[in-house]
């Protein structure tokens, strides 16, 4: 990975992660066991992908740039 991922509170204030709408990965089960992303539009995180532990949407999130998260996903193909 190009940069270490950031962590920031994922809860609705709009000052950590503004106006986003987060997506539960296409393999989870159903059973609140996988990740959720979003790529805020605005603000100071806009560019990046944020992820999310399902289990926890009011938890932390992580903080990737695009490359970072690329490289990150090739890695387990």
């Amino acid at each position: 990975m190009t940069a270490l991922p950031r962590n920031v509170p994922s809860s609705t204030d709009p000052h950590h992660l503004p106006g986003v709408r987060w997506l539960r990965s296409s393999y989870s089960t159903g059973a609140n066991n996988c990740v959720e992303t979003t790529r805020p539009a605005a603000g100071p995180w806009a560019g990046l992908l944020a992820v999310r532990d399902s289990k926890d949407p009011a938890g932390p999130a992580l903080l990737f740039s695009p490359e970072s998260w690329s490289g990150f996903t090739a890695a387990f193909h």
